[in-house]
């Protein structure tokens, strides 16, 4: 019977750290994130900027996404809750992108 071992899931990369500091100076502080758990990919870490804008960083695990959060400043872990929802300002350039092809049809 083969043993089961944890594994330790990745650490935040610096690419992914300094994308999500980026983020957080272009678009306000404090800024928001959401760790989304999206199966065998990873997970989605969405920013939602003290503007209201959005943003996301995809990262190999949930708590790799979890670590990401804790280690970037003025960051705030969040959920998909009134308060979160209510600070995201969608705008019609982001609505045509998440469309995709069929927003000309």
């Amino acid at each position: 019977m083969a043993e089961e071992t944890e594994q330790t899931p990745p650490a935040p990369t610096g690419r992914q750290l300094a994308a999500a500091r980026d983020f957080v100076a272009r678009h306000g502080k404090p800024s928001r994130a959401v760790v989304e758990n999206i199966g065998r990919i990873g997970a989605r870490v969405v920013l939602v900027g003290a503007d209201g804008a959005l943003g996301d960083v995809i990262v190999p695990a949930p708590e790799t996404g979890t670590a990401l959060v804790e280690a970037v400043e003025d960051l705030e872990p969040a959920e998909w809750d009134s308060e979160t929802v209510k600070a995201t300002k969608i705008g019609a350039a982001h609505r045509r992108k998440m469309a995709g092809p069929r927003a000309g049809r």
